[in-house]
């Protein structure tokens, strides 16, 4: 596991530069998650630091392999300075820590809800799970380990996140294409969505 979670911060670190800042949470019955924060520039870049350290586990199997299985770390990306983007620290924490918590594997195209806004005065309260391999690449470990996956998250509001459940988080996002949403601004308000 620490092992696994040294690679994973090397390929952070190589892919966004030295953190500049770091947090650390650890809910009952979990490992510890960390969150690093990189800024690049006038984009703020916050990575979970703990969630590959185990395969996540089919809820359905009887027994979860230690071994096998999918891994993965998230990514946020905002513009910094336009809100208190900080504040997602524990709420990301959370998020990586829900396959340990709640049995779930997290993959592309997947909602992840918080339940709470994202950072104060923000109305995302979950994020969409977008396809790994842009920013930082895919890690690739001893066999018969899975790769870990780094997966970026795109905030929705509580309309984009409906909206979602009834066309899909590939109709999300070419409507958020389609009007040009920056999915950085921490202010943004909802796609147009009839």
């Amino acid at each position: 596991m620490v092992e696994v979670l040294a690679l994973v911060e090397a390929r952070l670190r190589s892919a966004l530069g030295e953190p500049d800042a770091r947090a650390a949470v650890t809910f009952l019955g979990t490992d510890r998650i960390e969150v690093l924060r990189f800024v690049d520039g006038d984009v703020v870049r916050y990575a979970t630091l703990g969630m590959s350290a185990h395969p996540m586990a089919d809820p359905t199997a009887a027994l979860a392999d230690p071994v096998k299985g999918p891994r993965a770390e998230l990514v946020l990306s905002v513009r910094a300075g336009l809100a208190d983007t900080d504040k997602a620290l524990r709420p990301l924490a959370v998020l990586a820590a829900s396959p340990q918590v709640e049995g779930v594997i997290v993959a592309p195209g997947a909602s992840l809800d918080v339940g709470e806004p994202l950072w104060p005065g923000t109305s995302f309260s979950s994020v969409l799970v977008a396809e790994p391999g842009g920013l930082v690449e895919d890690l690739d470990l001893d066999e018969p380990m899975d790769p870990v996956h780094f997966l970026p998250l795109l905030p929705m509001t509580a309309n984009e996140a409906a909206w979602k459940r009834v066309h899909g988080g590939q109709e999300l996002q070419e409507r958020w294409l389609a009007h040009g949403t920056d999915l950085r601004d921490p202010l943004r308000r909802s796609v147009t969505l009839n």
